[in-house]
């Protein structure tokens, strides 16, 4: 018969295994085979001739494009800094041209320039391609606002591994007080390396520092607050919520619009596309749908407060008669929280 000791370790195996498996399905679903999904694209023009392009590249495309056509380059120009098409179409007998906001997406202006290439070659003419929104130079592609996503939600889920595990002795008001702080030093840092470090955001530091803190004190407060239910199947948790759920539907590599329905739906609500694409508004376009990003992070940080307010009172209610503190190493020998980090 198996030994208590090895069953005791093939128990804990379960929670890395399921990481792997998880994390396999997320990153792989979501990032191997990106393909256009709906990508909303224009072509500019009022006249007949435009109208038929633009039913020709459809009907090429099928639903991995959705085809518009807008009156002028202006309007073209003023739906790609809202963030409304991924790419405008200009035709022109000597010289056509592709609008695009890399700022927004590279890998969605890659994506818009196969599709119309084509039709410009077919003209025999070349593709002049203008970038209205384009990224700073440290940051070429823009990518580096999915790292910074990365580098924060590490240091949110993991700070909840430790006040879980080192304390737990500790009532939930102390825990929730050092969740704040600790969000706030997280926050601090990642606008540290945003900004001073390598250069991603060249101004409005403050506002990333707000979005970052806001962003790292939700994810602290479900942790802290799901940890009273879970025990040490809170990392397991974390890591579907905030890694394996949250990395791949952020937009920071691949907009929705580039990837199946399932992640392209979580990107409307999910917390990590929430703070990436309220920097991006900050950074590149001007406010525009910061609100939005707001909000959704807002949202995230009172479900959080909620849960810790509901663990607060079911500790409260399961709280035994008073005891002796138990040791430091009686309580990690308790829990045997797994500070695992994936990304």
């Amino acid at each position: 018969m198996t030994s208590p000791a090895v069953r005791h370790v093939l128990t804990h195996l379960i929670t890395p295994l399921l990481m792997c498996l998880g994390m396999g399905l997320a990153y792989m679903g979501a990032f191997v085979t990106p393909e256009p999904n709906h990508l909303p694209v224009a072509v500019v023009g009022s006249g007949p001739e435009a109208k038929v392009l633009a039913q020709s590249v459809k009907d090429a495309a099928g639903d991995k494009l959705d085809v518009r056509t807008v009156a002028t380059r202006d309007t073209a120009v003023d739906l790609l800094k809202h963030r409304d098409i991924t790419g405008a179409y200009v035709p022109g007998a000597k010289s056509p041209e592709l609008v695009v906001a890399t700022a927004s997406s590279d890998m969605g202006a890659t994506a818009v320039e196969k599709v119309f290439t084509p039709v410009a070659e077919k003209q025999g003419v070349p593709l002049k391609v203008t970038d209205v929104a384009r990224p700073v130079s440290d940051d070429p592609t823009g990518q580096g606002l999915f790292f910074l996503l990365i580098a924060v939600s590490i240091g949110s889920y993991a700070s909840v591994a430790a006040i879980g595990a080192a304390g737990g002795a500790l009532g939930m008001r102390v825990r929730a007080l050092l969740a704040l702080g600790v969000s706030a030093v997280v926050g601090a840092i990642g606008t540290l390396l945003a900004g001073p470090v390598f250069h991603l955001a060249h101004h409005d530091l403050a506002g990333i520092f707000g979005m970052a803190w806001l962003y790292s004190a939700g994810i602290l407060f479900i942790g802290v607050g799901l940890h009273t239910f879970l025990k040490r199947w809170t990392t397991l948790a974390m890591m579907v919520l905030f890694v394996m759920l949250n990395f791949t539907s952020s937009g920071g590599l691949f907009r929705p619009e580039l990837q199946n329905g399932f992640f392209g739906t979580l990107h409307a609500f999910w917390n990590g596309a929430g703070f990436v694409e309220g920097v991006r508004s900050l950074l590149y376009f001007g406010d525009d749908g910061l609100g939005r990003s707001l909000w959704t992070l807002a949202v995230w940080l009172l479900a959080g407060l909620a849960v810790t307010g509901i663990a607060a009172l079911y500790e409260r209610a399961k709280a035994p008669a008073p005891a002796p503190a138990p040791q430091p190493q009686e309580l990690a020998a308790e829990e045997e929280i797994e500070e695992t980090v994936g990304v």
